[in-house]
């Protein structure tokens, strides 16, 4: 639920599962799966409103800017994907510009993972 638009803190449940004795290892696989699957959808949501929204981004000035800035930079811009707040809005968009899947999955999943691993070592 994290991971889409919902407002939910997948750290702190992952926070919470360690902090009740989960082994960490079975903590990162589920908070990762799960993100991971949310983000999925983020990217199939952003993917099936792409004919509403490209004809409307393509009628004026500032989306044909928008569009050719998110064509150019959009891989560049997914390495921020792992952020709160910012990233999963992110993901959407990655699917409403139709960025290759493989390399949405390959950038943003790894950084998702890295994430929680991170959040691991540290406590």
């Amino acid at each position: 639920m994290a991971a889409t638009i919902l407002p939910f803190s997948s750290e702190l449940a992952f926070l919470t599962a360690l902090a009740n004795n989960m082994p960490i290892i079975t903590a990162l696989v589920f908070a990762s799966s799960g993100n991971i699957l949310a983000i999925i959808f983020n990217y199939f949501l952003g993917f099936l409103l792409y004919e509403k929204t490209y004809t409307k981004l393509e009628k004026s000035k500032i989306g044909l800017k928008s569009l050719s800035l998110g064509n150019k930079y959009g891989y560049y811009v997914l390495l921020l994907s792992w952020l709160p707040i910012i990233g999963d809005p992110i993901t959407i968009v990655s699917g409403l510009l139709r960025l290759n899947f493989l390399y949405f999955i390959l950038i943003s999943a790894t950084l998702r993972f890295l994430r929680y691993y991170i959040l691991a070592i540290i406590i």
